[in-house]
């Protein structure tokens, strides 16, 4: 079992052929705090052990929920160069790059698609390193290699593609291999040009979109509505309690069972301390809405939100705006507020292409998904030079 070769030196032997190679272990515990971070570095709590051993914890990330841990370990001529992120799936729901259409083309035509290995970060659509390698390994890690030893896990861990989402740039360079298939996205990312105020941001906008915006955070403002902000290291319980139910509320509207419980927030604001944020909003005295923001070295994460009544624009204030405060007051370059929402575009969040890599065993499957993942990135980079016409900035600054 990969449990065998468990080191808690990465400079340690490893009993493994010349080259590149990688085995999993079943619990992020069985590699450790001290060793995840060494390589996980601080830069990104997303891929930090502590987010990450929390979802294990809590049972939020387990076999009978769908996603059952095998992070990677990667060598190099058995010295232990770094891990990645890693689960055995049997379902694709929370990954947020959809793949649902070829899970039914698989079914169609009698072959199983599940399970799969997803080297992501569990209910996150946010780009970020997923290869957490030492600086020096990184550079000299030769991308098709590194395919050739993934597209090996497919017989050992019995499952039938692999899937890397959401890769950060660097992580993309490496992976960017002749022949593999990548699939683009699109988001919308937030970007701080040394603004030192909301006001200063707007600034920047035409004057239409200017006034819309005003308007809208003026309108919340009449409703009644008040917000104030907690740090998770002096987060009241009550606070987190109505937090969750907001939280919840979101999917149970939808008609589905929320993927985290309470026990993942508690555990999360007390090893995240300040870097997580709750902010509340309050109308006569109660409770009415909350969102939760994550703070990376340099970006603000803007994660899960909820209410239980509709008010005009409180969608855009608690989640968006508030989150622009938020991250200006923390001088932080970027804002990444999750996946898809168009609607975020008239509000200065600028597109973005993401990207993820895949495989497929099916010899067969693995042409038509390359023919699908070409199509798709011609429309999405269309879309994307279609949205960056939209943008509300003023024409000088453009």
């Amino acid at each position: 079992m990969a449990a065998a070769f468990m080191l808690l030196d990465p400079m340690a032997e490893h009993p493994a052929p010349i080259g590149l190679d990688i085995t999993t272990v079943n619990d992020i515990r069985e590699i450790g705090r001290e060793d995840w971070q060494r390589f996980a570095g601080e830069t990104n709590p997303l891929v930090g052990y502590d987010f990450l051993e929390a979802l294990e914890a809590s049972g939020c990330v387990t076999r009978e929920t769908g996603w059952q841990s095998s992070h990677l370990k990667l060598y190099r001529d058995g010295r232990w160069i770094g891990v990645a992120p890693a689960y055995r799936k049997y379902h694709s729901m929370g990954e947020y790059v959809f793949d649902w259409a070829w899970a039914d083309a698989w079914q169609r035509h009698g072959v199983p698609y599940y399970p799969k290995l997803l080297i992501a970060v569990p209910f996150t659509p946010c780009q970020g390193p997923r290869l957490l390698l030492s600086d020096a390994d990184r550079d000299s890690l030769d991308g098709q290699q590194l395919h050739q030893v993934l597209d090996t896990l497919l017989e050992r861990l019995q499952v039938h593609s692999w899937h890397l989402l959401f890769p950060d740039q660097r992580d993309q360079e490496i992976l960017a291999a002749p022949g593999s298939l990548r699939r683009t996205g699109c988001q919308f990312h937030w970007f701080n040009d040394h603004y030192r105020s909301f006001d200063d941001f707007l600034a920047r906008l035409t004057s239409r979109k200017r006034k819309s915006i005003r308007k809208e955070r003026r309108l919340v403002a009449e409703q009644g509505i008040g917000f104030r902000e907690w740090r998770g290291d002096e987060l009241p319980d009550d606070v987190l309690d109505d937090f969750f139910l907001f939280y919840s509320a979101t999917y149970l509207k939808r008609g589905q069972r929320p993927y985290l419980n309470l026990l993942f927030f508690r555990l999360l604001a007390e090893r995240l301390g300040p870097r997580l944020r709750i902010l509340t909003a309050t109308r006569g005295g109660q409770r009415i809405a909350a969102a939760l923001f994550i703070m990376g070295e340099d970006t603000l994460f803007g994660r899960y939100w909820g209410c239980l009544e509709e008010y005009s624009h409180l969608h855009f204030e608690t989640c968006y705006y508030q989150g622009i405060d938020l991250a200006i007051r923390e001088g932080l370059a970027r804002f990444d507020a999750g996946a898809q929402g168009e609607h975020k575009l008239v509000r200065g969040f600028e597109p973005v292409i993401t990207h993820s890599w895949h495989n497929v065993a099916h010899p067969g499957f693995r042409e038509a998904v390359a023919r699908f993942c070409e199509e798709e990135a011609s429309e999405v980079r269309a879309y994307r030079e279609a949205a960056l016409e939209a943008l509300p900035f003023r024409q000088e600054d453009s």
